[in-house]
């Protein structure tokens, strides 16, 4: 009976085009964001900090990203971890080879460079689609494993091909504390989720859309698809060569190339996959599946085998955590595509009809 929108009139377009036309899902989400800018810091340990809420703010940036170019544009990508690593790796460069290079600027910058690779590599997408077109984004991804690993300008000469960053600062901030840190990539996110919220509900979102749905009968009604594939493949490379840069300076702050591996670009594919494809708020339920999970499996089985006598190794965890998103893809896919992002959708939509009518 609370979560009702009777009585909730719209008398303008802009009313009516909000992101949240219900005011309990506006009430709620402001709630949720001063929460997590205000309460998340002072209830938060250092652990908290530096295993989950920092790398689910990245890793949901990131998927925000790659469902930009899969979910909305249905161009299939499996060069994601690439593009995170041109958007560190230029970052790294622009930061270190240019004095006085503020933060932020030299995290735009990779978003910048990692956007002109994602065309590059999108223009297959022009011709071919499907399996064909993950292979060829597939290509992205050892082309960039073998470059960052290889030429050694990207690295800055370091003869461990391992690269960090320090005294990392935003307009004065410094950002030395777990808790400074995850409050910038709050920020950070937050305003990327909004920008990619708008961006989907304008005109080239609908665009997106409509390639994914029928890319054929999008160009009878006028939609150009270069055009419409090529800013997908550009919003999404930027969206995630930003979040590569936070990941390399914020989480990692010394990486070499295996942080950016193939695995990322599936760990990335299996966020979007789970969490829901075509949702923003999708992308940050499957980010946050993905973190807590393997801390999860590794407090859980132990305890588990330990009733039971049996001793449960790391491997096992492991073995286990693979077994379980595999099964958990397979059961997305057939029983619900659109993943957690739909199971919130029904929830809540229950929820306006509650209590049942007897």
């Amino acid at each position: 009976m609370f979560y009702r929108e009777n009585g909730q009139f719209k008398t303008s377009y802009r009313a009516d085009q909000q992101i949240f036309p219900i005011a309990q899902d506006r009430w709620a989400i402001l709630a949720l964001v001063a929460f997590a800018f205000v309460g998340v810091p002072l209830l938060a340990d250092e652990y908290l900090f530096r295993a989950i809420l920092i790398p689910f703010l990245i890793l949901s940036l990131a998927a925000i990203g790659v469902n930009i170019l899969v979910g909305y544009c249905g161009q299939i990508s499996l060069g994601s971890g690439a593009f995170m690593a041109v958007g560190a790796y230029m970052a790294y460069n622009a930061f270190v080879r240019i004095e006085g290079m503020p933060l932020v600027v030299a995290l735009l910058i990779g978003g910048l460079c990692a956007t002109l690779v994602g065309i590059i590599f999108g223009i297959p997408s022009l011709r071919v689609k499907g399996l064909y077109l993950a292979v060829a984004t597939l290509a992205a991804q050892f082309f960039a494993d073998w470059a960052f690993l290889r030429i050694s300008w990207f690295t800055n000469d370091s003869p461990s091909g391992s690269v960090s960053v320090s005294n990392l600062s935003v307009f004065g901030w410094r950002l030395d504390t777990p808790e400074e840190k995850y409050l910038f990539c709050l920020a950070v996110v937050a305003l990327f989720a909004l920008l990619a919220k708008n961006l989907v509900r304008s005109a080239i979102g609908r665009e997106w859309m409509a390639i994914r749905d029928m890319d054929v009968a999008a160009a009878v009604i006028g939609i150009r698809p270069v055009y419409a594939k090529l800013s997908a493949f550009a919003v999404s490379s930027f969206i995630v060569g930003v979040a590569g840069a936070l990941w390399g300076f914020i989480h990692l702050g010394s990486w070499e190339p295996a942080a950016f591996s193939i695995d990322r670009s599936f760990q990335l594919l299996f966020m979007v996959i789970i969490g829901g494809l075509g949702s923003i708020m999708g992308s940050f339920f499957g980010a946050a599946f993905i973190v807590i999970l393997p801390i999860a499996l590794n407090q859980l089985l132990p305890w588990l085998g330990g009733l039971v006598g049996l001793m449960v190794s790391t491997a096992t965890v492991s073995h286990v955590e693979h077994m379980i998103f595999g099964a958990l893809i397979v059961w997305f896919l057939i029983v619900e595509p659109h993943g957690l992002a739909k199971l919130w959708s029904i929830g809540k939509q229950k929820l306006r009809i509650w209590p049942f009518p007897h």
